[in-house]
């Protein structure tokens, strides 16, 4: 057989007996989402249970998320339900579980669906925005007495009763968004995607948590809705911004403290502040509603230094600001 003949037949046998590499599948976006739920589950469950003690207003705590079918677009909710096991494309259902919780404790997984709490039908929400059914749990079940069982029915008769614990009034999501922020209202705290992606440190998540949880606590938008502030343009200057940024001073103190009452490494603030301040490099404009990176990381490490003093001391732990925060002005 010609050389040339032999090699073109050696390129063909070589060809049919290597299979062919097929491309890997794309993981589900869905995946990454409900990865960041149980980060935040687990956080937000020790941040407000740890710290009950310290907080004034107080709600049940069970350590779970909440998933609703239709937050998620019609094409593909079934991939999104297949990621968290929830085969129910009709009621509510267990998004996340913080290890150890209540809601853990009790055998119930991610994907459970829910079909009634106690002897009455989940709340549907007023509204028909994606969040209105979860909004209508959460406002319901924190407004229970914190030491009561909860009986849920997860669906052809079956039941399971949970046992809360007491903790700092606030609940927590996470929205599929990119941008490294959150925000809380009062009594919701809302984590986007892009900071628990920006955060892989635990410590460093928490206190980012910590401190949209200060807010919180300390009643920062009540307090500024009845001091009149402005929230559009006119947030940026005068004695709006100084109130603002008064709230995000106040915000970092607490966070430190929040972040040692949980067990955290209170030193933890410092880190991810000085890592968040310096992300995008030197900022051409800094917002007179917060202080400066630098300055927030000085003062988050004189805080964590106050509570690493006391610990050398063997004295107790007192937060500041919560018993007694200062008017805003």
């Amino acid at each position: 057989m010609p050389r040339r003949a032999r090699s073109i037949l050696t390129v063909l046998m070589l060809s049919i007996g290597v299979p062919s590499m097929a491309a890997p599948a794309e993981p589900s976006p869905y995946a990454a989402l409900a990865a960041a739920e149980a980060r935040v589950a687990a956080i937000g469950f020790r941040l407000t249970t740890e710290n009950a003690a310290w907080c004034p207003a107080r709600q049940p705590q069970f350590g779970w998320i909440w998933g609703d079918p239709r937050l998620y677009d019609a094409d593909r909710r079934a991939e999104a339900l297949g990621v968290y096991g929830a085969a129910d494309q009709t009621h509510a259902f267990i998004a996340a579980l913080a290890p150890a919780s209540p809601a853990a404790s009790t055998g119930i997984g991610v994907g459970t669906p829910v079909a009634g709490i106690g002897e009455a039908p989940v709340p549907d929400g007023a509204s028909n925005h994606p969040f209105a059914r979860i909004t209508a749990i959460e406002t319901y079940l924190a407004a229970r007495p914190v030491d009561t069982p909860l009986t849920l029915d997860t669906g052809a008769g079956r039941t399971v009763d949970i046992l809360p614990k007491p903790g700092c009034a606030s609940d927590f999501r996470v929205e599929a968004n990119e941008k490294p922020g959150a925000v809380a209202d009062g009594r919701m705290i809302l984590v986007n995607q892009g900071l628990v992606d920006f955060s892989p440190d635990d410590a460093e998540l928490a206190a980012a948590i910590a401190h949209e949880l200060a807010h919180n606590i300390l009643r920062h938008r009540a307090r500024l809705d009845a001091a009149g502030v402005d929230r559009g343009l006119a947030k940026q200057f005068g004695r709006n911004a100084r109130m603002f940024k008064q709230t995000e001073i106040e915000a970092d103190r607490l966070s430190v403290w929040l972040l040692a009452g949980a067990g955290y490494d209170p030193a933890a603030a410092a880190r991810f502040w000085s890592r968040f301040g310096q992300r995008k490099g030197r900022p051409l404009f800094q917002a007179s509603t917060h202080p400066s990176w630098r300055d927030r990381v000085a003062a988050l490490e004189a805080e964590a230094a106050t509570i690493a003093a006391a610990r050398m001391l063997g004295r107790p732990l007192h937060p500041p600001l919560i018993n007694a925060p200062p008017p805003l002005e």
